[in-house]
């Protein structure tokens, strides 16, 4: 049986879909090593091409601070955020440099719906920039409404005193991610999918 997937994978600069899903550098493999665990833990994410187009990243002089944060992230919705198949969850990763913020944007999106920041300034950061992007009213499939995201997640790390990096990614309304655990004996355990089997 084939699976029910477009083939989404395009060669860049020779332009042509593999019809695979995969190709150079895809799908993207991201990874850390957790001190004193025994665990492989991996999660998937399937992003499609409307939330990818609101994936952006840049660094902020620190006097701009995270109010600075918080209109990069507006501007952000506000421009492009009726694109990406709203209701979103959006990611926003605070560190000090690009690739970190972009990473950490990612990760924000691999947290439970619902989660917060365990950092309370983040996560009173998270809740206002709920409530404005939401009054912004996008709505559900951009056709306007009251619920124009599902949360939003911000990720953080310690950062150079003269910078402040801040970048965002956003997941659509069908938020495709799974979450497998591996003991050291090879035992699983399923956590986003709890009614399937291997």
């Amino acid at each position: 049986m084939k699976p029910p997937l477009r083939h989404n994978s395009v060669e860049t600069f020779y332009e042509y879909n593999t019809g695979k899903n995969v190709g150079k550098g895809t799908p993207s493999v991201f990874w850390e090593i957790v001190p004193n665990s025994s665990e492989c833990e991996i999660h998937t994410y399937m992003a499609g091409g409307g939330c990818s187009l609101l994936g952006k990243a840049t660094v902020l002089m620190p006097g701009m601070g995270y109010e600075g944060v918080v209109k990069f992230v507006m501007d952000i919705m506000t421009s492009y955020g009726i694109n990406a198949c709203p209701p979103l969850l959006v990611g926003v990763g605070v560190g000090t440099s690009i690739d970190v913020a972009s990473l950490l944007s990612k990760k924000a999106l691999m947290r439970p719906l619902g989660s917060k920041n365990s950092n309370e300034r983040a996560a009173l950061i998270e809740k206002l920039l709920e409530d404005g992007i939401n009054k912004i009213g996008l709505g559900p499939q951009g056709m306007s409404g009251a619920s124009s995201v599902m949360g939003i997640h911000i990720e953080n790390c310690a950062r150079h005193p003269s910078v402040i990096a801040v970048a965002v990614n956003v997941g659509c309304w069908s938020h495709r991610k799974g979450h497998i655990v591996w003991d050291a004996d090879l035992n699983f355990d399923v956590k986003s999918h709890k009614e399937f089997a291997l």
